[in-house]
């Protein structure tokens, strides 16, 4: 099953991944914000806490625009389906870039450039994840491949947290 499917008016528990799309959404929001001031303001940033935050802001909505069926061939779909439909692909679109944004803000940086390679390649290899999952959304392979996608743009943001918290208990 895809992960939308879990918050779909017919899933089994959809408040646990409705609450999962708002904390990760709420949680984007404050990351990229306090990435921001790290890096020394929105000129010196760059776009790439920028683009994590409207990502996290398309993740909360994403999350209120429910699915109407677990699953994608289950029946007709409503104006709330096809706007998660659109929103979740511009989150994605942003999960990929935010990553190549701070790997391009990062490189020239000697605190910060070794982590430019890793959230390089994390979002060149969800970019190849998400080609396959948007041609082919019915495999059974499909929900796998999907939560492989999602997850490695946020393990390479979960890596850039862990400098930044670093960064604040050297100061």
């Amino acid at each position: 099953m895809q992960i939308s499917g879990l918050a779909a008016s017919n899933a089994r528990d959809p408040w646990i991944m409705i609450t999962g799309f708002l904390l990760l959404g709420a949680g984007a929001v404050a990351f990229g914000a306090a990435l921001r001031r790290a890096l020394g303001g929105q000129a010196r940033a760059g776009l790439g806490p920028t683009a994590i935050q409207i990502a996290g802001v398309l993740v909360i909505a994403a999350g209120l625009l429910r699915r109407d069926h677990a699953l994608l061939t289950a029946g007709p779909q409503s104006w709330h389906n096809q706007a998660h439909n659109v929103v979740s692909a511009a989150a994605y679109v942003l999960m990929i870039a935010a990553p190549v944004l701070l790997a391009r803000r990062f490189r020239p940086d000697r605190y910060w450039s070794g982590l430019a390679a890793p959230l390089l390649a994390a979002s060149a290899i969800s970019a190849a994840l998400l080609v396959a999952f948007y041609s082919a959304p019915e495999e059974s392979w499909d929900g796998l491949v999907q939560r492989i996608a999602v997850t490695l743009p946020l393990a390479a943001l979960a890596a850039v947290g862990a400098r930044l918290c670093l960064s604040s208990a050297e100061r």
